[in-house]
């Protein structure tokens, strides 16, 4: 089962969820993946929270590396990268991003 609780996560989960919990999703979400020790995530992480801190949508924070299923799944190359899905599939993405803005126009794309 996928954590729903709204608003920013501030922690990597090592246990991602599955292919098919993803795609079951229904309504609006963020998945990020990226790892704890990343400098890129350390440096987006007070963007991403400063925006997600107040949006009214799951934000779902898994820890990636080699081998992960789910980052292989979506394509992570770098992180973090943030997958806004609905419904379970993604709608768009946003990879390393530095300021609230750029998290801001990801989540306008929500339609």
């Amino acid at each position: 089962m996928i954590a729903t609780k709204t608003g920013f996560n501030p922690d990597y989960s090592a246990a991602a969820p599955s292919v098919a919990q993803i795609s079951g999703l229904s309504g609006t979400a963020i998945l990020e993946f990226g790892t704890p020790w990343c400098g890129h995530c350390q440096a987006a992480r007070p963007a991403i929270e400063a925006v997600l801190s107040t949006a009214d949508l799951p934000h779902i924070k898994v820890e990636d590396g080699k081998g992960k299923p789910l980052g292989r799944y979506f394509g992570v190359k770098h992180w973090p990268t943030l997958v806004l899905l609905r419904d379970g599939a993604e709608i768009a993405r946003l990879v390393r991003p530095v300021h609230a803005e750029e998290i801001q126009q990801l989540l306008a794309q929500t339609g």
